[in-house]
């Protein structure tokens, strides 16, 4: 368990860094016109942390009920976009417009749904071989 806990680590570790570095250039001096209220780093922190408590999570009942496993990820995928719409609340309850902080979130959300996929179907595909 831990040699895939340490090859998941080994992915998202840089992945993230690099996407959190691109976004963050992108919205300090690509995107002048518009004033984000949600910090760049604080999303990507958001994301890795759900994410890798996710994965632990599917790990853990990938190992103990396989079958299982689909079921987790969508009860999972339930409790991340409750996580989100708690995360974004301050940003929801606030008057005015802030579409350009919810694409900067949810671009990486998507992003980071996808590896959880990935990983998901290899899971599954390790317990039928």
């Amino acid at each position: 368990m831990k040699r895939h806990v340490f090859a998941f680590l080994k992915l998202m570790l840089p992945l993230t860094a690099v996407l959190c570095g691109l976004q963050y250039a992108l919205v300090t001096y690509g995107i002048t016109g518009y004033d984000f209220q949600l910090s760049t780093i604080t999303i990507y922190a958001f994301h890795f942390t759900v994410t890798f408590l996710i994965y632990l999570f599917l790990l853990y009942i990938s190992r103990r009920s396989a079958d299982k496993t689909g079921y987790a990820f969508m009860g999972c995928s339930l409790l991340r976009m409750m996580a989100s719409v708690v995360f974004l609340w301050p940003l929801i309850a606030q008057e005015g417009s802030f579409v350009g902080d919810v694409l900067a979130f949810f671009v990486p959300y998507f992003v980071f749904l996808t590896i959880e996929v990935f990983y998901v179907v290899k899971f599954v595909q390790e317990r039928q071989e």
